[in-house]
């Protein structure tokens, strides 16, 4: 997809799929900190594109989730059937778009179930899921095929099934619903049936775990239990939460999976460094969220007042979109050459799971699914190359996420 480098007026193009993502990254950092772009379908909004300016519009209270303070989209300036809809929480009871005393309720109620001791139970059963998930791979691993399909799409979806306490029959069918509902290109109405199906899905989950609630131990048993009490967590929050977490679990590690992959790929210098053990697979992990980020850019939030930041005056009502791709990027937080993907950077704190108060709640099972799937992948098929060159791979459709289409490999050559 060809896109020019400004529309006419001069405000920067955000593109659904750019030409090359990591020179749109740049193009985009060099024109923060903060910038006004225009988003495919001409909905203008504010981007922050530096690292520090982002951590600070991220943890200020004056930029808030909610769609009712979206001036454009009350006024009728978006059109409802917009797309990029799909990525904006529009149901101000979900977590994703709250702010303030009701966050961080939910937060609170919500923080055992996510908590580092509770996800890192979780490693002896993303090890058996992965290990199934390779057997499988074993026939066909001389063969040429799409890792991201046959791999790194179902083991993350695997493990939100063994988290939720779900058939694993049911595991694809909601990748699928997911892999629809944040595409960007589905259209209103599809989205909407789609929004309405996994929340009767999750909803039908959650009145079964609660008429045998001692039977289970699982992330959705956690939120029941978390719901017990005066002012605990009712089903729809509960079946909200665990709508939105699928989200935050499923798709962000399968493109930090595939990021991670491709990255390699692209640097044996590094690969051979990795398989010597002069560099750990966490400093890999943590360099792909930074390099190669599985999402671009988080949307939205909008302005309760006038804000002056990094030298522009962001108004009341307006939309603020924060682009991870162009903040790691920043020389001042990554050095001089943020370019380069380099496991020994040694400097630098990457934000791509957010920061300040809407840090993503799955940033540790994310994390922790990287740092077993990755060392077990590159030891069963240890020669794993990619099937086509580099620059033959396409860049899905969507906005928000960073993902490939598809990811052709041989395991085995």
């Amino acid at each position: 997809m060809s896109c020019p480098f400004h529309a006419s007026d001069g405000v920067p193009l955000v593109h659904a799929v750019p030409d090359d993502v990591q020179a749109d990254r740049e193009r985009l950092y060099r024109e923060g900190p903060v910038t006004r772009v225009e988003l495919p379908g001409g909905v203008r909004a504010w981007a922050t594109t530096h690292h520090e300016v982002s951590k600070e519009t991220l943890n200020d209270p004056r930029f808030v989730k909610s769609v009712d303070h979206w001036a454009d989209y009350q006024e009728g300036r978006v059109p409802r059937g917009w797309p990029l809809l799909g990525t904006v929480p529009l149901d101000n009871t979900n977590m994703l778009a709250l702010d303030g005393a009701p966050h961080r309720r939910l937060r609170r109620l919500t923080a055992g179930p996510f908590s580092a001791r509770r996800v890192e139970r979780l490693r002896p059963r993303i090890e058996r899921i992965t290990e199934r998930a390779l057997d499988r791979l074993e026939a066909r691993a001389s063969e040429p095929l799409d890792l991201k399909a046959e791999f790194a799409f179902r083991v993350p979806m695997a493990v939100i099934g063994e988290l939720y306490g779900v058939s694993e029959a049911e595991y694809e069918h909601l990748g699928e619903l997911y892999a629809d509902l944040f595409s960007g290109t589905t259209e209103e109405g599809e989205h909407l049936r789609i929004y309405h199906t996994l929340f009767q899905y999750f909803g039908e989950l959650v009145a079964r775990k609660r008429a045998t609630i001692d039977e289970h131990d699982d992330f959705t048993a956690d939120l029941i239990r978390a719901g017990e009490g005066g002012d605990g967590l009712g089903d729809a929050e509960i079946t909200l939460t665990l709508l939105t977490v699928v989200a935050a679990g499923h798709e962000t590690t399968v493109n930090l999976l595939v990021n991670a992959v491709r990255a390699l790929l692209r640097h044996p210098v590094q690969r051979e460094r990795l398989r010597r053990g002069e560099v750990s697979w966490d400093a890999v992990v943590e360099e792909t969220l930074r390099y190669d980020p599985p999402n671009n850019l988080m949307m939205f939030r909008f302005a309760t007042e006038d804000v002056e930041v990094g030298g522009r005056t962001i108004a009341r009502g307006e939309a603020l979109l924060t682009h991870y791709g162009a903040a790691s990027r920043d020389r001042a937080e990554f050095g001089g050459d943020p370019e380069v993907f380099d496991p020994d950077r040694g400097r630098g704190r990457h934000i791509t799971f957010g920061y300040g108060p809407h840090i993503c709640p799955g940033a540790p099972l994310s994390r922790l699914e990287a740092q077993v799937v990755l060392p077990m992948l590159f030891e069963r098929f240890p020669d794993l190359r990619a099937a086509v060159p580099d620059e033959e791979l396409v860049v899905a459709s969507a906005l928000s996420v960073n993902s490939l289409r598809e990811f052709p490999v041989v395991l085995r050559p």
